[in-house]
């Protein structure tokens, strides 16, 4: 799956209070943006500079804002229902905010919930607001808001330089460390930024710098940096399991445009166990129906070889079995014939059922006509009762009466048939 990285540059400070209307936020945004593309969201395909218009397009789009344009507040987050929770959390936090709440926006971290303590990022709310409708406007669009560092949940401490194009090549560089009790930026210069290393910084702190901020970087360590590029810092962000496009800045997604939001998010790579447990788990079933299926065809087959075997056991004369049950039954019809034995569709068999299913009360038959399993007598003269108490005798021996224009017609009952997929008791 293919993605987009834009970095949104971090934002002028002095005026910034003043300057909070929207109009002079989206006048602060960059004419062009710095964006990373790549191809399998994991390696950098390529990199640049371009207008909103002529940014390039992608399976996903994430905003990454700069180092310390993004504050982290550890807060007992409360209890509150969705629509409400943004207000309650401003509350919670009006004394912690330097800004009035118009001028913020505020998200929960990764590890926040309602009714617990979790990080919550605070950053300058018009101008990202501005930033999100320019890219939504003209551009690619953007489904997540990142921070390019996160308060550390666990492992070492991740300390990064970097150095800003705006503040000249002569400024000293910046210095980005996430720490378990937030995310500190201060520059090189001066004593904060030793003052908040860990004692044992060598083996605490996993260092890297960009190139133009690795020589003092260096220096100021006293020992070789890693170098990380702009492009791999901003393809590292975008991997973060956090989404600050929250409360009034969420993304507006319906119909089409939700669904290929939730396909995108399926291709990614956090959701590959899920993919890959899914193509197994179906892949499971279908082995499972085939080897079901050849079951049943054995069973079938084994079943019909036992209907044909007990026809030629039974039946000697029979040389081809074409269909085991009918040439049983036709069989066995001209045996009881050569024997002189009347079958339960005989005239013999349907007169005895006709005679101790008569109804009370009726004299003898008047006429009769006998013709291929068929036995209709005259009933003219019976009311109600007398057929259904004939209907209901007849019933209890296995036959079956229709009555017609003054007649009944006997025959022997149709054997039901099973129910599908079940078996005939």
């Amino acid at each position: 799956m293919s993605l987009l990285v834009i970095q949104l540059p971090p934002r002028e400070r002095l005026g910034a209070r003043a300057a909070g209307s929207d109009a002079a936020a989206a006048a602060r945004l960059p004419q062009e943006w710095f964006f990373v593309l790549s191809a399998d969201g994991r390696s950098v395909t390529q990199s640049g500079t371009a207008a909103t218009a002529l940014l390039p397009r992608a399976d996903a789009s994430v905003l990454v804002l700069a180092e310390d344009d993004v504050a982290w507040q550890r807060v007992a987050v409360p209890k509150a229902p969705a629509s409400r929770l943004r207000a309650a959390l401003a509350g919670t936090m009006e004394e912690a905010l330097l800004d009035g709440d118009e001028a913020v926006h505020l998200a929960l971290g990764p590890d926040a919930a309602p009714g617990r303590e979790g990080w919550v990022a605070v950053t300058q709310g018009p101008r990202l607001a501005a930033a999100l409708v320019a890219l939504e406007a003209a551009g690619p669009g953007v489904q997540r808001v990142v921070p390019a560092s996160l308060p550390l949940v666990e492992g070492r401490v991740r300390g990064h330089f970097y150095s800003r194009a705006s503040e000249g090549e002569d400024a000293a560089p910046w210095l980005s460390l996430a720490r378990a009790d937030g995310v500190a930026c201060t520059r090189l210069a001066g004593t904060l930024a030793r003052a908040l290393l860990p004692a044992d910084a060598e083996a605490a702190v996993n260092w890297s710098a960009t190139p133009a901020a690795a020589a003092a970087a260096e220096h100021w360590l006293g020992r070789p940096v890693p170098l990380l590029g702009e492009a791999e810092r901003l393809l590292e962000a975008a991997q973060a399991a956090v989404n600050l496009r929250q409360f009034d800045l969420a993304a507006q997604t319906r119909g089409t445009r939700k669904l290929a939001d939730v396909g995108r998010r399926l291709l990614s790579r956090e959701w590959r166990p899920v993919r890959w447990g899914l193509a197994a788990l179906m892949a499971l079933q279908l082995v499972g129906l085939n080897v079901h299926a050849w079951q049943q065809r054995q069973a079938i087959a084994a079943k019909r070889e036992a209907m044909n075997a007990l026809l030629r056991t039974a039946h000697p004369g029979v040389r081809v079995v074409l269909d085991a049950p009918v040439q049983m039954e036709r069989e066995t019809d001209r045996l009881r014939a050569a024997a002189g034995r009347p079958g339960e569709a005989d005239l013999e068999a349907l007169m005895a059922a006709a005679a101790a299913a008569w109804p009370d009360g009726q004299g003898p038959v008047q006429n009769l006509r006998f013709e291929n399993g068929r036995l209709t007598l005259a009933a003219g003269a019976w009311g109600e009762p007398q057929v259904q108490q004939f209907r209901q005798r007849l019933r209890g021996g296995g036959y079956a009466a229709e009555f017609a224009e003054g007649r009944v017609n006997i025959t022997r009952a149709a054997a039901p048939k099973p129910a599908a997929g079940g078996a005939k008791t």
